[in-house]
């Protein structure tokens, strides 16, 4: 069916999450996290690291940070100078190594040192917010959640599963509601794994994706203006195809997408090009956090 076809017959996005879950599975067929880990103690340790760094990143580090601390009860000993040493080249160390130790000494103290396993003991512990804690639910203890990052909420927007949802937690409740809730942690890891490797954030590669025929991003990107050919900067920096005029600098509008656009000074007109490329200065609403 292709997206013309879905919009005639009203598809419900229940359905276009089914076909997106089904198409992805194809090509991811082990969804789980990247992170390395061996129990419910380095998952957190490495969840807590990975905000706002790369997984990557992430278990380069890790290796020596659990040989120095391989339990919970020893990172509640130790003191964030001494954790820092270990996760220097980590985003935010200096906050990340006072979390970790902070976590490790609650867990010890409070729940006998043992990782808490409801999404709700999790958010008690400092450096876990609600993404990280259903993270760990989901992923240790086999709970059923669906954590938003900023992969799943760009690739949910983009695609068209949620509607108007400009927060994570507006997406995640969103989700749950189209996705049964035996698939949330697999939705969110074929999200996640999307994103990352192919719906990026600057370049994604529609090229690639078996998502194209329903994804509304794709397909608004597809009814841009084609390039303009044999236009002249010398005459100015935009070229305006309706008025068929040069101009050097343009007006702002907001279109009904909530974007904004440079338009004609003249006229008004959003069918403006770049004179240096000949390419469409029109923009497609983007989705990051």
């Amino acid at each position: 069916m292709s997206f013309i076809e879905s919009r005639t017959r009203r598809v419900s996005r229940t359905e276009l999450a089914r076909r997106t879950l089904e198409e992805l599975s194809r090509i991811i067929p082990s969804p789980t996290t990247e992170l390395v880990h061996e129990d419910p103690y380095e998952l957190i340790v490495a969840v807590i690291l990975s905000a706002q760094c790369t997984d990557a990143r992430v278990n380069l580090v890790t290796p020596g940070l659990f040989r120095a601390y391989p339990t919970v009860l020893d990172l509640a000993r130790a003191e964030p100078p001494d954790v820092f040493r270990y996760i220097s080249s980590i985003s935010f160390p200096n906050n990340k190594s006072k979390h970790l130790v902070a976590m490790a000494r609650k867990v010890v103290d409070e729940y006998g040192g043992k990782i808490p396993d409801t999404i709700e003991e999790l958010m008690t512990l400092p450096g876990v917010g609600r993404k990280s804690a259903q993270v760990v639910a989901s992923v240790a203890y086999d709970r059923a959640a669906l954590p938003v990052d900023t992969h799943v909420f760009r690739v949910a927007n983009r695609i068209g599963l949620v509607y108007r949802a400009d927060t994570p937690l507006k997406v995640e409740l969103q989700l749950k509601r189209i996705i049964p809730k035996a698939q949330w942690s697999d939705a969110h890891h074929y999200l996640i794994l999307h994103g990352r490797y192919n719906c990026t954030a600057r370049k994604p590669n529609c090229g690639a994706c078996p998502l194209t025929a329903f994804c509304r991003s794709h397909q608004s990107l597809a009814r841009l203006p084609g390039r303009m050919e044999g236009l002249d900067p010398r005459r100015g920096k935009y070229y305006c195809r309706t008025r068929r005029h040069y101009f050097e600098e343009g007006d702002r509008r907001t279109d009904r997408h909530g974007v904004e656009q440079i338009c004609c000074p003249k006229c008004g007109s959003m069918n403006v090009f770049s004179t240096r490329t000949g390419e469409s200065v029109r923009r497609v609403r983007d989705y990051r956090v």
